[in-house]
């Protein structure tokens, strides 16, 4: 990905763009959980629902998965629209 996904700090992202960023992406909650070790569903449904968020690791690698799957101009409509 370019810089725009690059660019991206993800403590700024917000919790209903971290929600739409993994639809865009194609991932369910569930699917979530399976591809990223570590991770529980409940771990995703705090983020999106803003009541926690995860470590900046985490952080990290759950925005590299869902920006694998987006180009540049999308990660940077949900990001800054939402």
């Amino acid at each position: 990905m370019g810089s725009g996904g690059e660019a991206v700090d993800v403590h700024e992202v917000s919790p209903e763009a971290w929600r739409l960023l993994r639809v865009a992406a194609g991932y369910s909650q569930r699917e979530v959980e399976a591809a990223v070790e570590d991770i529980m569903q409940a771990h995703i449904s705090m983020l999106e629902s803003d009541t926690r968020s995860l470590s900046e690791d985490r952080l990290e690698h759950l925005f590299s998965i869902y920006r694998a799957n987006l180009t540049d101009e999308q990660v940077r409509a949900l990001v800054v629209n939402f």
